[in-house]
């Protein structure tokens, strides 16, 4: 779906398996780089494609404890890009000066490309270079998730579905996808929201839907999450985030749920503060 910028106006608010390789190509220096000192280094290369490159962000005086947040941009698949992240990165930075931040690029979907499984590869790709390299970086080998529409998607199913080894401690939802198979979306009739659709095939069977759904591949062993949605969004039913909500609750899964009635794909003003305190609040109670 579109992806939503966020609008953190600092003046305002300071207060929006081809990857799973291990190959010498992932690993770094096994000199560790300096703790003490602030580091940050653009378009890291995790595999062959332009597109496979992420920015990193990392405090001074970390450790082996510190925390990595993941951002995932929107787009809808097809589009977007990571700096559509930053005002997300800098509200991030400003509340949790000790946390590093990792804001990724991934594959963009095509007609001779699915987004499933192509991105979520991509998303591993991403941790393992992390993990195996987590002594150079001085890092922590958990993680957070924060997705942004076609990005939260990838973050929900990838914590749902692929963390085989429990990397994720909490996921944040902001309008993201999370049941292909909703008949809102089986039914629909709107030209723009099916083009986006059959990104995932024109003849797709319910079975492959549903394995490209967070919805369908969530277990009570997923991460805390929370969800943000709005009731006005013309891309994504009211019914993706309730639906997930009550699929949590009955799983035991930590979880939190917000609707913003009047918003759309996205909002500002009070929703805003809404969203980035609530937000604050989860990572501190989940993650920090």
């Amino acid at each position: 779906m579109k992806h939503i910028r966020f609008y953190l106006f600092i003046s305002v608010l300071i207060v929006s398996f081809n990857s799973c390789s291990t190959d010498d190509s992932n690993t770094l220096n096994e000199v560790s780089l300096d703790s003490t000192e602030y580091y940050q280094e653009f378009n890291v290369s995790y595999g062959s494609d332009s597109d496979q490159v992420f920015d990193i962000y990392l405090p001074a005086n970390r450790n082996l404890d510190t925390n990595i947040m993941i951002l995932v941009h929107g787009g809808g698949w097809n589009a977007g890009d990571k700096n559509d992240m930053n005002d997300v990165r800098d509200y991030l930075r400003n509340e949790f000066p000790d946390m590093g931040i990792v804001n990724i690029n991934y594959r963009l979907a095509d007609e001779n490309n699915l987004p499933y499984p192509m991105q979520l590869d991509d998303i591993t790709s991403v941790i393992n270079h992390l993990k195996y390299n987590q002594n150079y970086y001085v890092i922590d080998d958990d993680f957070g998730f924060v997705g942004v529409s076609a990005g939260a998607h990838l973050a929900l199913l990838w914590s749902y579905a692929f963390d085989t080894n429990s990397d994720i401690e909490m996921v944040c939802s902001i309008v993201g996808p999370t049941n292909l198979t909703d008949p809102a979306y089986l039914n629909n009739s709107d030209p723009m929201l099916q083009a986006l659709l059959d990104l995932f095939g024109e003849d797709a069977s319910i079975e492959f839907l549903e394995e490209a759904s967070p919805y369908h591949r969530v277990t009570d062993t997923a991460p805390p999450t929370i969800l943000f949605y709005g009731g006005q969004d013309p891309l994504i039913p009211t019914s993706q985030g309730t639906d997930m909500r009550d699929k949590l609750e009955t799983l035991g899964v930590p979880h939190q749920f917000t609707l913003y009635p009047n918003a759309g794909h996205g909002w500002i003003g009070p929703d805003l503060f809404d969203t980035i305190t609530k937000l604050k609040v989860f990572i501190e109670t989940y993650f920090d």
